[in-house]
């Protein structure tokens, strides 16, 4: 149904770029020259206008510290830029023309930032770890490191003189001193040794091995790092991921993959590369490896492929090359490294010239001379992408050219996604059983531990890692009763957390009459909105739900206008709600239907697809589970409540809060706020609601606290005072945004609180509790190599010495492995002891009324990102305060 566009369990949709939406191209439009281009080289590749300017990306497995033998080869000659999209004749460009050619020195690149540094845990707070609920043995996806580095890490800055700008040309500078430096881990500015050099500030001298370039290294000392500390982990995994190197893994983005034990589905034209994510981080008593698996998912096509079946297809095949192309993720195989492709210039060909030190060179000679490579197509289009962000900040602002030949499609499209069929047959590999993960797991280890080059790392930094998976206490929370009268005495959730069958037996909670409402359905639909029809009366009427006889308006075809003309006719005569059946699911409908009924006009709207309304077999009685689901989520559209938990706080407020970017426009985004009111716990809670648009650069810090005010005051409205307590879930953030949030949002928030609850006379401090929630992480839990079952929680071992953290799985799967979900208590004056708050989280995952079981997040949360989502992807703007106060968008 079209109303559950975006289903529980799929990842959050957050701005991406479809396959089909529409680029600009790098013209004039743009404003100014277009931005000079290279040829798309590997990492090795000398660069073409100073032997020392910075290459664009760097090699797969270098490695600072690697002996000469094994140290990158360094930089001469490479293809010179070539003018822009707009300008490419395939000649050569004149000196001095557009400004390139220039020799450029930049200073040295500035280092990375550390790991997030936010610490929310005093040495005095109370303690993290509960104790409510069954205890359990679990394991976990971390290894140990059982060596503790007891050594002191040295920090040296090296500048080069002259300045060099090329990161692996100043990796092979520095490695060609390895006798004098020993162990050591070098950025492209800071050094970092094993041992104290000789000097505190040190002369070096090296030379350019190809173009007899000689060099100052100036090594300075600059502190002395401790390896529990940020810098130190950060240096760790960098050791890490050298010895990984001795596994023949290939970087692919980020993260390395298995080339060579890729999984071929050759029905749907795709292949599977697994691969690894891993990190090191000090985390309640041990420094421990989290290694999770991951795959990326490769296409058995290249981008000329996909142009020839363009040609063979569409007349426009220019159009419709850019249309499949652009903003696709390809790799080259000739340095496995990822492009996106950001344009097309069909003016260039391999057979066009560029510049080099040694002279002008085409791609075709380019290729064959360097890898051996014949390109088939003299004549096809160059794809084009433009340096990525962190070549950007180093003042790389160009883009590079790539042969279609040579690049080989990633990722699926959109078309592939909704192929069920191949989205189950790469389940089959990717949704790995416990017991499969964990197998995959230790054989990783085993070959860590094998590998000769990896042993030889670890011997050098004096590491050595567990062979075992961690052990680590957990705790199981009670099920919780689901009640659905304030008279009944509740029915427990069950070990599933599912309670749909209790439907059958339980009326709704709290509902409202449904007496005047609308069913709007194309005349080729209308036998099955008639049946469907019968069936929502029937489910209802068993959950004390009164639905009256709909009026049903029926429409010749099922054009977008054709919906907009016969809402605007049904509106004027005041309806409670409409019903719209849509033939198919495309979004011109969808999206015509939301903005009249929750934009123009504020009316709650449910609408439903063919597909799903019709009946299997031809029997009516399967669409009941369907109706069902339907019944309750209108119930809730108009202001009822299906069921309820028990929480024991009188007074309270809850609030999730989540970011959806705009589909069309990327500079804006929409932060969604849902409340729920919870004056005392025999009562219906009610429901508050909005929206803030965000442009580029605007921070979410000036409209939280207000948004938040507009709660309190809707709060005071409903029950003539202010809410005692507030709990609040901030959803999308990162690790790296912590300190952010912190300093802004939670602060500001803090201060306009103070001022609302001061001036209601209130002198108290305001009880607030700020939850970060994450579900995007890579820690797993086995029980006795099953799925922890939902409601089991771990607060110690693998959880971070400077928070107040907890992880809590909440749901249960059917396949794969489940994912727990990260709370991060980063402010809190409510005096709660962590029990109090781990099961008021749990509590909380099951009031997402969308759903008869618990989700992974908050309900609070849940319900923000489904409100984000429907303004960010089809409304565009923020829907009509007079819905404020209901679950329209379910």
């Amino acid at each position: 149904m079209a109303d559950r566009r975006d289903p529980l369990g799929r990842d959050r949709i957050r701005g991406s770029l479809s396959s089909n939406s529409p680029r600009p191209a790098f013209d004039g439009a743009r404003g100014g020259p277009p931005p000079p281009i290279r040829v798309g080289v590997p990492p090795q590749m000398p660069t073409y206008q100073t032997p020392e300017r910075r290459p664009w990306t760097q090699a797969p497995h270098s490695f600072p510290g690697d002996p000469p033998g094994q140290s990158a080869p360094s930089t001469s000659s490479a293809p010179a830029p070539i003018p822009g999209p707009s300008s490419f004749s395939g000649q050569p460009p004149q000196p001095g023309s557009s400004g390139l050619g220039r020799s450029v020195s930049r200073p040295p690149r500035a280092r990375r930032p550390l790991a997030d540094t936010l610490r929310t845990r005093g040495p005095d707070a109370p303690s993290k770890h509960g104790t409510t609920g069954q205890p359990l043995q679990l394991q976990s996806n971390y290894f140990k490191l059982l060596k503790r580095v007891e050594w002191t890490l040295y920090q040296y800055q090296v500048e080069f003189v002259p300045p060099c700008a090329s990161p692996r040309l100043m990796q092979s500078l520095v490695a060609e001193h390895k006798r004098i430096l020993g162990g050591f881990v070098f950025d492209g500015v800071q050094l970092f040794c094993a041992s104290k050099l000789s000097n505190d500030e040190l002369v070096l001298h090296s030379q350019h091995d190809r173009t007899g370039d000689k060099y100052e290294l100036h090594v300075t000392r600059v502190a002395v790092v401790d390896m529990t500390d940020e810098t130190g982990i950060q240096v760790l995994n960098l050791i890490l991921r050298r010895a990984m190197n001795g596994l023949n893994l290939q970087l692919v983005g980020r993260n390395l993959y298995d080339a060579a034990a890729k999984i071929p589905i050759r029905e749907y034209h795709i292949e599977l590369w697994p691969g690894y994510i891993t990190s090191i981080r000090q985390h309640e008593n041990d420094v421990m490896v989290c290694c999770e698996i991951a795959h990326k998912t490769m296409r058995m096509q290249t981008c000329y492929d996909i142009l020839r079946e363009c040609q063979r297809h569409d007349r426009n095949y220019k159009d419709a090359f850019r249309k499949a192309v652009l903003g696709c993720v390809v790799l080259t195989g000739y340095n496995n490294k990822t492009y996106t492709i950001h344009d097309i210039t069909f003016d260039t060909t391999p057979e066009s010239t560029f510049d080099t030190k040694n002279g002008k060179i085409s791609f075709l000679d380019y290729y064959k001379n360097k890898y051996n490579l014949r390109i088939r197509d003299a004549y096809q289009p160059m794809l084009l992408s433009r340096a990525k962000k962190k070549d950007a900040r180093s003042g790389d602002s160009e883009l590079m050219a790539l042969v279609p030949e040579l690049c080989q499609m990633t990722g699926l499209t959109d078309s592939m996604r909704s192929d069920f069929k191949m989205m189950r047959a790469m389940a089959d590999h990717t949704r790995l059983n416990p017991d499969r993960r964990i197998e995959r797991l230790e054989t990783f280890n085993r070959r860590l531990q094998t590998s000769p080059e990896s042993q030889d790392v670890f011997k050098v930094w004096q590491m050595e890692l567990d062979r075992r998976l961690v052990d680590l206490p957990g705790r199981l929370l009670p099920q919780e009763m689901i009640f659905f009268s304030t008279t009944s005495n509740g029915v427990q959730a069950g070990e599933n957390a599912d309670w749909t069958a209790h439907f059958r037996d339980n009326p709704m909670f709290a509902t409202v009459r449904l007496s005047r409402w609308y069913l709007v359905v194309p005349i080729r639909c209308q036998r099955e909105a008639n049946d469907f029809l019968s069936c929502m009366i029937t489910a209802a009427r068993g959950m004390r739900f009164e639905i009256s006889n709909c009026e049903i308006v029926h429409m010749a075809d099922d054009s977008p206008n054709t919906y907009v003309r016969t809402l605007d006719s049904i509106i004027n005569k005041d309806p409670q709600m409409i019903m719209c059946v849509v033939s198919n699911n495309k979004n011109d409908r969808y999206t015509a239907i939301k903005k009249k009924c929750c934009v123009d006009r504020a009316i709650p709207t449910q609408v439903m697809v063919q597909k799903t309304i019709t009946p299997k077999s031809g029997n009516v009685r399967t669409l009941m589970s369907v109706a069902t689901k339907v019944v309750i989520q209108m119930n809730c559209k108009l202001g009822g409540v299906p069921w309820k938990v028990k929480i024991p706080l009188n007074g309270l407020m809850t609030i999730g809060f989540d970011v959806c970017h705009d589909s069309k426009d990327k500079s804006k985004s929409f932060g969604a706020m849902v409340a729920t009111l919870d004056h005392d716990n025999r009562g219906t809670p009610k429901f508050f609601s909005t929206v803030s648009h965000h442009s580029s650069g605007e921070e979410i810090s000036n409209y939280l606290p207000l948004n938040t005010v507009k709660a309190l005051n809707e709060y005071r409205r409903e029950f003539g005072e202010l809410p005692k307590r507030i709990i609040f879930y901030r959803d999308g953030v990162s690790d790296g945004q912590l300190q952010y949030i912190y300093d802004h949002e939670v602060r500001s928030l803090v201060e306009k609180l103070g001022q609302i609850y001061k001036s209601a006379g209130v002198e108290q401090e305001v009880l607030l509790t700020f939850f970060i929630v994450n579900k995007r992480i890579n820690t797993r839990f086995f029980d006795h190599r099953l799925n922890p079952r939902p409601g089991t929680v771990v607060d110690n071992v693998v959880t971070l010495p400077q928070r107040t953290d907890f992880y809590l799985v909440s749901q249960s799967v059917k396949q794969g492995t489940v994912s727990p979900t990260a709370y991060n208590v980063i402010y809190d004056t409510s005096g709660l002891k962590i029990d109090h708050l781990q099961m008021l989280s749990y509590k909380q995952c099951h009031l997402y009324y969308n759903w008869s079981g618990t989700t992974r997040v908050p309900a609070v949360c849940q319900y923000a990102h489904k409100l984000s989502f429907l303004v960010g992807q089809y409304l565009h703007q923020s829907p009509s305060n007079m819905l404020e106060k209901k679950l329209f968008f379910l």
